[in-house]
């Protein structure tokens, strides 16, 4: 068995990235909003060409193991971390921490923000993470609340 490592995105990592993440929204997610929230937030056919420029206008770092992809995260200059999935099967070992822990210390900033959905917003708070709002953000006619955080990092 492999051991997981971190690489930087690729160009042809697209669809599997844009798998894990309709999947892992439907599934992972589903505790906490509804089917049409879901649709809206991660659809069936998402836009490639933004997202491929989304996932390059930032560090982007894919999780592997075994020639398989277990997660991905990205990160900007700016310190937000936009970005943050991890394969359904692949729940709970430890690769989001792994993605994390490394996102954190790319750039030189004082501290980390993420807008964390309902689901993800209990992991961000063990690692350190405070939430300053809840907001509402609309996607595709759906509204969906999650979580403006932040983590200092001094």
């Amino acid at each position: 068995m492999d051991v997981m490592r971190l690489r930087l995105y690729r160009a042809r990592d697209l669809p599997v990235l844009l798998e894990l993440f309709y999947n892992t929204v439907h599934t992972v997610c589903a505790g906490n909003y509804t089917p049409a929230q879901l649709d809206a937030w991660a659809p069936r056919k998402p836009d490639e060409a933004a997202w491929d420029a989304s996932l390059r206008s930032r560090t982007t770092l894919v999780a592997e193991e075994d020639g398989a992809i277990l997660g991905f995260g990205n990160i900007g200059p700016d310190g937000y971390l936009d970005l943050l999935y991890v394969h359904r099967d692949h729940q709970r070992r430890g690769v989001a921490a792994v993605i994390c822990d490394f996102l954190e210390t790319l750039y030189p900033v004082d501290r980390v923000t993420v807008h964390a959905s309902e689901t993800a917003r209990p992991f961000f708070e063990k690692r350190g993470y405070r939430a300053l709002r809840s907001q509402r953000v609309e996607r595709r006619g759906q509204v969906l609340t999650n979580y403006v955080m932040e983590k200092e990092l001094s």
